[in-house]
């Protein structure tokens, strides 16, 4: 049985995220080759997380900066060791390079850092979009050091081949794996209000929620007869909850219990992204529980491949920024009409189906990680770049953190 490890930022909670939807994915699809999953994190444990060992996943706490994590790794001996966003590489690449030096080594992007924090700094500047940051050569860097990425979008392939020159041997497109949609929806009759979903400790959706109750819902909602925004997500600041205003129809949720339930009820959902990176969990979501959506460039970006749309998709020439009031009117406009609405959702569908199936992406995935594994000695002599940062780059990262074990260390003495 194939040991497979699995190196996460955070613990997962597919109820707040998309990022701990996505892993959940990963993981079943590693269990049905037979793979023992043990998944460990240096984060502190999250009321939200999922319950780990109900899955037949070994949770381990980690810490960083200290050597415990080497007897740990090197007792495991994982096949594979997969780094859930660059940051784990960085932290544990050396380590593991170290004490499993034959063990394949995968990044998991989620999506691209670097480009979603450019957006965001272009979007509060006004500057045009500046991709190469230290925040790039760091996240770039942890993917040419290892073996392989798994990329989720096709956008963000086609940017690190172009933009930062990454050989394409290394990276792997694979989106999120959704089983086919037999549509069972509530109709547009049976269906009112308008949603919007997203944690909100992620920047782009609480920047969305902000565009929403500044700009876009008061140009809309004297248009809509009674209809009700709805604002849900995990981890509401009191920032958040102090914006909910029942007399201005304004309805600051929070958690939901189960997403699909009040997403099918929703007739439209709103995601107005400035920026951002990856798929969007949100318009998934919408589009699995036949809500059409109205978004941004950036909102779509990667996810329909030139297909029909689910929904409407605001565009200006500079793709960073959108226009509200061209946003307010496709709302408006999509929310009354039901032959358009039935055309939209019908157009999510095929998306889903068409992009999104598990079967093909998860054998594609599987297929590639084993051609690796026979071949990971050539790979990485082909993989000179790579090489050459490891032997470099975590030189210096291995010691400071050793600078910062001796340190850590000495602190309890001191503290007499």
């Amino acid at each position: 049985m194939l040991q497979i490890l699995i190196i996460g930022a955070v613990w997962p909670e597919p109820n707040s995220s998309a990022a701990g939807s996505r892993m959940m994915q990963l993981i079943a699809l590693f269990q049905q080759q037979g793979w023992h999953v043990t998944f460990a994190t240096p984060a502190a444990m999250s009321p939200h997380a999922i319950d780990l060992n109900a899955h037949a996943v070994a949770a381990v706490p980690i810490e960083l900066n200290n050597p415990s994590f080497d007897h740990f790794v090197h007792e495991l001996q994982p096949d594979i060791v997969l780094f859930d966003r660059f940051m784990m590489e960085e932290q544990f690449g050396w380590r593991v390079a170290e004490q499993c030096p034959d063990a394949v080594r995968i990044v998991n992007t989620e999506d691209l850092h670097c480009l979603r924090k450019a957006r965001h700094v272009a979007v509060k500047s006004g500057n045009a979009l500046d991709l190469f940051s230290d925040l790039a050569m760091r996240e770039v860097a942890a993917i040419v050091r290892s073996d392989l990425s798994i990329i989720i979008s096709e956008a963000e392939i086609d940017l690190l081949t172009t933009a930062f020159q990454v050989d394409p041997r290394l990276l792997h497109y694979t989106p999120f794996m959704l089983p086919a949609i037999v549509p069972d929806w509530p109709d547009y009759a049976a269906r009112r209000h308008f949603l919007t979903i997203g944690n909100f400790r992620h920047a782009p959706n609480w920047d969305a929620v902000l565009q929403l109750k500044q700009v876009i819902w008061p140009l809309m909602k004297e248009h809509v007869g009674d209809a009700e925004l709805h604002i849900y997500g995990a981890y509401p600041p009191p920032k958040a909850t102090a914006l909910h205003n029942p007399r201005d129809r304004f309805l600051v949720r929070g958690w939901a219990d189960d997403v699909n339930e009040v997403m099918r009820h929703a007739r439209l959902c709103l995601a107005p992204l400035r920026f951002g990176a990856g798929l969007k969990g949100k318009l998934i979501a919408a589009m699995q529980a036949g809500t059409p959506n109205v978004t941004t460039a950036i909102g779509a970006e990667g996810m329909h491949g030139g297909m029909a749309w689910g929904g409407e998709i605001v565009r200006d020439s500079a793709e960073l920024h959108f226009d509200a009031a061209h946003f307010a009117a496709a709302a408006i406009a999509l929310y009354h009409d039901k032959s358009a609405w039935e055309t939209a959702q019908s157009n999510g569908l095929a998306i889903l189906n068409a992009r999104y199936n598990a079967a093909t992406h998860g054998a594609h995935l599987i297929e590639r990680i084993n051609t690796l594994r026979a071949n990971l000695p050539q790979q990485r002599r082909a993989n000179f770049t790579g090489a050459m940062l490891r032997h470099h780059t975590l030189q210096s990262t291995r010691y400071l953190a050793r600078w910062i074990e001796a340190k850590n260390s000495l602190l309890p003495q001191l503290n007499k």
